[in-house]
């Protein structure tokens, strides 16, 4: 054979070699386990048909070379959307069991929905008569097929709550797993305070620990965290690469506490943030809200040792099909293809589930309120804005008695767009069911509590009168305007706002009531947006602009900066 042929046959017989290797599935003492999380879902059923097809190709990627998948959700998957708050969260529970989810964390937002039934709150004070002030919630963790997991909510004086369980234990391809489910320690002003007025939470990192622990002397080989917290990164090409993380957030300081080697994987969330990253040698995804994208870790565990022997943090994965893909798209990787190159497209057994919900949200959703919106009117968290200042003002249209009325930040939950202004736009802006409230207390008073607002607590927007703020010093002090005139400090006001906020909600009106230096009355019916709706129907056929509603060179609230403002 010439020399060029037998080389030809040498390189030929490499490169099968070399294929062959390259192709053979992972050794079989070794596994690999996909760890998929989610979070904040906030009733967006209308994502999960399309989560749905990713999952499946991703589990038929795993089965191929003889892996598994586990899914967990971080908690607030519920409240926010006409199909999941008309049946308090039960489509939800009916959609993530069609998805397979092994486990959920219990959010702050799970309390929101307080009794069965159309009320946030019981009606009787806690802990007489029969309504469970989370009843709602207790329904749904009887309905599920997946638990409902916290570690850390107990009862004052360290008894278990009685509120789904602290962690499971599963198995997948194999290899035992162990989930742990904790709820921030904001919960308290996060929530209606008065919806888990028995409760305590308990620090995260300790009772993860704890119970990371446990799991482990159970046989666990892998331990994932499902954890109502998050943090904020941005860049997510290298998952050691922490400088483009927010060091202070909660889940950052969990990663750092945990004892080395005690949980393998966090599924972080509450933030409506995004991480993919490694902290303290934990791997820690999140993936924004709403359903937009998700989170995947994969694991390797060598099945002789029980240990696992590497991780790959995959960036946040956008939910995307070919129809609407944009590889432009800064929010996540986007493709709308599975690993063979196919196209992903919704899942119909997952789309049959959530119909009927749809259905019955879409005929409440696109009743018309009277008045078009000029142009959108935008929500912030922190600064004044056109639809917070609009809220506040439908408030004083409904309760004219009152002087003045706040709303929080963060209870103005999206834009209302441009054109006919339906209810469905109203409640999608503020899904939440809470009730008026009345606060008696004296301007000064309320102008520190402002002050404190614009120092770094919650934002919340004004309406019946104006506030100045000016630097003394250090010190951030307020002072109330009505028509250009100033309050007198002493002189008694009376605030609107919502329940949420007057029994402790944000830290609003903390500890007035118990001081003697305020007094509160909360209103039974109609819920807040009700009343709102009530006020926009009797507008008729007008334009509202956002211009009208706040106009930035004329702002309701006069501050020497946007918050939080800092006095040197």
């Amino acid at each position: 054979m010439p020399r060029l042929s037998i080389l030809a046959a040498l390189l030929l017989l490499l490169v099968g070699a070399c294929r062959s290797h390259a192709e053979e599935p992972p050794p079989t003492d070794r596994v690999v386990l996909s760890i998929v999380g989610t979070s904040d879902l906030h009733g967006h059923l209308r994502a999960l048909p399309l989560l749905a097809a990713h999952l499946d190709a991703l589990r038929r990627e795993r089965a191929a070379d003889g892996g598994g998948v586990v899914l967990v959700d971080a908690g607030d998957m519920f409240q926010g959307t006409l199909e999941s708050n008309l049946v308090e969260g039960a489509s939800v529970v009916d959609a993530y069991a069609a998805l397979g989810y092994d486990a959920v964390a219990i959010g702050n937002h799970e309390f929101d929905f307080g009794p069965v039934g159309p009320r946030a709150t019981a009606a009787l004070p806690f802990g007489e008569g029969e309504a469970d002030p989370r009843g709602a919630l207790q329904a749904r963790i009887r309905q599920a097929p997946y638990p409902f997991l916290t570690a850390n909510l107990r009862r004052r004086g360290g008894e278990p709550p009685d509120l789904g369980v602290p962690s499971t234990l599963i198995e997948r391809a194999g290899i035992k797993v162990g989930i742990v489910g904790v709820t921030t320690e904001g919960t308290p002003h996060t929530t209606i305070a008065a919806n888990i007025a028995d409760l305590e939470i308990a620090p995260l990192a300790g009772s993860i620990a704890a119970e990371a622990a446990s799991l482990r002397a159970r046989g666990a080989a892998v331990v994932v965290v499902a954890a109502h917290a998050g943090g904020r990164c941005t860049g997510f090409a290298d998952p050691d690469d922490l400088t483009g993380c927010e060091p202070d957030h909660e889940i950052m300081a969990v990663a750092r506490a945990l004892p080395p080697g005690a949980v393998d994987v966090i599924v972080a969330g509450h933030t409506h943030q995004a991480m993919a990253h490694r902290v303290a040698g934990v791997a820690v995804v999140q993936s924004y809200a709403l359903g937009a994208a998700y989170g995947r870790v994969d694991l390797v565990i060598d099945r002789t040792s029980g240990h696992v022997v590497s991780n790959m943090v995959h960036g946040p994965r956008r939910l995307c099909s070919g129809a609407d893909a944009d590889p432009d798209d800064p929010l996540a990787v986007c493709d709308p293809r599975d690993a063979q190159g196919q196209p992903l497209t919704p899942d119909p057994a997952v789309a049959a589930v959530v119909a009927p919900a749809l259905a019955a949200a879409d005929l409440v959703r696109e009743r018309p309120l009277g008045p078009t919106i000029a142009a959108p009117f935008v929500a912030r968290r922190k600064g004044e804005n056109p639809l917070g200042n609009l809220f506040v003002d439908l408030m004083l249209r409904a309760r004219p008695d009152a002087d003045a009325a706040i709303i929080n930040g963060g209870g103005l939950r999206a834009d209302l767009p441009a054109g006919p202004l339906r209810y469905g736009a109203l409640y999608e802006s503020f899904p939440f069911d809470n009730r008026f409230a009345r606060v008696k207390l004296s301007a000064g008073d309320f102008a520190a509590m402002i002050a404190g607002s614009l120092g770094g607590g919650a934002f919340f927007s004004l309406g019946g009168l104006e506030a100045v703020a000016a630097c003394d010093g250090p010190d951030l002090r307020v002072t109330l305007e009505a028509a250009g005139v100033p309050l007198a400090a002493t002189q008694e006001i009376v605030v609107l706002a919502s329940d949420f906020l007057a029994t402790g909600g944000d830290r609003a009106f903390a500890g007035l009531q118990e001081r003697g230096l305020a007094t509160i009355t909360l209103e039974d019916d109609p819920p807040l947006r009700e009343a709102l709706a009530a006020e926009l129907e009797k507008m008729g056929p007008v334009s509202l602009a956002p211009l009208a509603y706040h106009d930035p060179a004329l702002p309701r609230i006069q501050a020497p900066s946007d918050p939080p403002v800092r006095c040197p």
